[in-house]
């Protein structure tokens, strides 16, 4: 199953380094997939997207994901990929931007012919690059932003209210982000997302660690901030699960805003049974 990881800092650039592959250092970690993809988005002082990603073919590819980066931004938003749809290349691969956002997916959606289509009649189909169906998701997301006037919240309830009702869909997961606000998203109740408002008066560096992505800063030991993950990265009790449907956004000044707002399933809901063996594969546990 892919691995999301979003950090919302604040208003001010903060330091933080970054792992996006453990080393394969035990039997254990050895005898599972390895990822197909791996990614990190940030930006700079100006607020430009910056994003940084590797398809994971070779040995040497692999070192580009366990190397340590360090980075300043006020958002981060890392992904470790396993590949459900299109080939492992760099246009497959997340973190994708588009009109000055970062976005990355966990899930699969089927259809895309007739997603195609959608971005066609939208005049977005020039956004995609790639094969993928996550690209496509992000696409159909600008395409709607661009129609809302840059309001980023109509974007997403219209592009995935069109896929819930048009698309078979297994999940949806994503978040989103520029470089002052971030958007979460749990769809359907398939895989898990979670949340963690950290406060600086726990007084401790964040070390938030996974099987796949690790973050670490001692400067946001000082200061507020929000996570996202597929699953909770230390002990902390503050970690939540997303409900199914909840989208939440957190805005510049890390306000937490949130509602279901998908409270039904997709019209097509898929099992994880009616995916092709590698689709199936690339979303087990």
């Amino acid at each position: 199953m892919c691995r999301l990881f979003g950090l919302h800092a604040g208003a001010h650039p903060v330091r933080a380094t970054f792992w996006l592959l453990n080393a394969p250092d035990s039997l254990s970690i050895q005898s599972r997939k390895e990822p197909d993809g791996a990614g990190i988005g940030t930006f700079d002082a100006a607020g430009n997207p910056h994003v940084a990603k590797q398809p994971l073919a070779a040995w040497e590819d692999h070192a580009f994901a366990r190397e340590a980066r360090d980075l300043k931004s006020t958002t981060f938003l890392a992904h470790v990929r396993y590949a459900s749809t299109g080939a492992l290349t760099l246009v497959n691969t997340h973190p994708f931007e588009q009109d000055g956002r970062i976005f990355a997916h966990n899930g699969v959606l089927r259809g895309l012919e007739k997603l195609d289509a959608r971005l066609v009649e939208l005049g977005a189909m020039d956004l995609v690059q790639g094969q993928s169906d996550s690209e496509r998701l992000f696409a159909l997301i600008t395409a709607e932003t661009r129609a809302a006037d840059a309001d980023v919240r109509a974007g997403i309830l219209g592009a995935v209210r069109w896929i819930a009702r048009e698309l078979p869909v297994f999940s949806l997961n994503f978040i989103l982000t520029t470089a002052t606000d971030m958007w979460a998203l749990r769809y359907p109740a398939t895989h898990e997302l979670f949340m963690l408002e950290r406060h600086p008066v726990e007084a401790s560096p964040l070390d938030a660690r996974s099987e796949r992505i690790r973050s670490r800063s001692t400067e946001l030991s000082r200061s507020a901030h929000v996570l996202f993950a597929t699953e909770p990265m230390d002990h902390n009790p503050g970690w939540r699960p997303l409900a199914s449907g909840e989208l939440v956004h957190v805005g510049p000044d890390l306000e937490v805003t949130s509602s279901v707002a998908f409270p039904d399933p997709p019209a097509h809901l898929l099992a994880l049974d009616d995916l092709e063996p590698a689709a199936a594969a690339s979303q087990a546990p």
